[in-house]
């Protein structure tokens, strides 16, 4: 709860911030467009997040991003299939990669680290291999599908402010995602398996099967982020699209209470990551600041969030261990 509250902290501060320098921050536009890429990531970051507290890591998840958006676009232009069936191609391929790294990771006992940097590589030349290396995406067509990405919803007693409906697809993830994790069996085993694997193991559960779910269900949401960042952009470069996601997606995970160690993580510290991250590249455009700092000025503030929340619970355990020894000296 503490780190949720430092983090929401951090993020009212920059909106704060980055609206007295410039007020165009609020204005329906550009909060219209910040909630949108928040939630786009913060889907995708919500799967990173399971790998994360079991310990494991995804770093292809941009390519699963960029494979699955110009997969879409390919059935749907190029071979001219149904949204149902081109939809289930994306979600199916989806599923196949996050079942390829589980079983690699479980049975083969490969690092989790080589498994998905392998298929940082894969992904990204397979999309481009598919394209031909061309340009892809769905012209005038398709608005059905593209009210996914682009559709908006209005509000009551408000015409100039509408939510974009990647929200609320952001929303049903996470509240499902949250129910999944906090409320089920198998929450707690992925919780119980990012602590100690050995423990888990040994007290019953079946750790391999959790580890390849939680690999599947990141996958999926890379593929569901794919579709998504598909529509929203449509002219799609196949050795562009979703290219350093996967470190946007690590990062608000952390930024957010997950422990690279494994075994910690909140769904709603992650969502706020995410928009902390979105802020700040929104914030970074407004004030000027030149756009190669960017990564400076976000691996900053990572690395300050990160070192803050080491010394926090460091100072923490010293207090319960002096609480502890003065306990039992009495």
């Amino acid at each position: 709860m503490k780190r949720i509250l430092g983090i929401t902290g951090l993020l009212v501060f920059v909106c704060l911030f980055t609206a007295l320098k410039k007020p165009e921050f609020l204005s329906a536009y550009n909060l219209q467009n910040t909630i949108r890429w928040s939630s786009l990531f913060g889907i995708v970051s919500i799967g990173v997040a399971f790998v994360i507290i079991t310990g494991g890591i995804d770093l292809s998840i941009g390519s699963t991003i960029g494979l699955t958006g110009c997969l879409l676009a390919w059935a749907l232009t190029q071979k001219h299939w149904g949204v149902g069936a081109s939809l289930a191609l994306v979600l199916g391929c989806s599923v196949l990669i996050g079942l390829t790294h589980g079983l690699l990771i479980t049975k083969m006992k490969l690092q989790p680290f080589v498994v998905t940097l392998c298929g940082l590589l894969i992904y990204r030349g397979t999309a481009r291999f598919i394209t031909n290396d061309q340009s892809v995406g769905f012209g005038s067509d398709f608005k059905g599908l593209s009210k996914l990405a682009d559709g908006k919803i209005p509000l009551p007693f408000t015409d100039a402010f509408t939510l974009p409906a990647p929200f609320v697809t952001m929303l049903i993830v996470a509240i499902a995602a949250a129910i999944f994790l906090n409320q089920t069996i198998y929450g707690r085993y992925l919780l119980a398996l990012g602590r100690n694997e050995t423990a888990a193991r040994y007290s019953g559960i079946n750790t391999d099967r959790m580890v390849i779910l939680a690999y599947v269900i990141c996958s999926v949401l890379g593929g569901v982020g794919g579709i998504l960042f598909s529509l929203d952009l449509n002219s799609l470069q196949p050795s562009g699209l979703g290219e350093g996601y996967e470190l946007y997606a690590i990062a608000a995970a952390v930024l957010g209470g997950c422990s690279l160690r494994g075994g910690e993580g909140t769904i709603l510290g992650v969502l706020i990551g995410a928009a902390v991250l979105r802020v700040l590249n929104n914030a970074i455009q407004l004030l000027g600041i030149p756009s190669q700092l960017e990564y400076v000025i976000i691996g900053l503030v990572i690395l300050a969030g990160v070192v803050v929340d080491e010394i926090v619970k460091r100072v923490a355990a010293r207090r319960r261990a002096a609480r502890e020894s003065v306990g039992a000296g009495a």
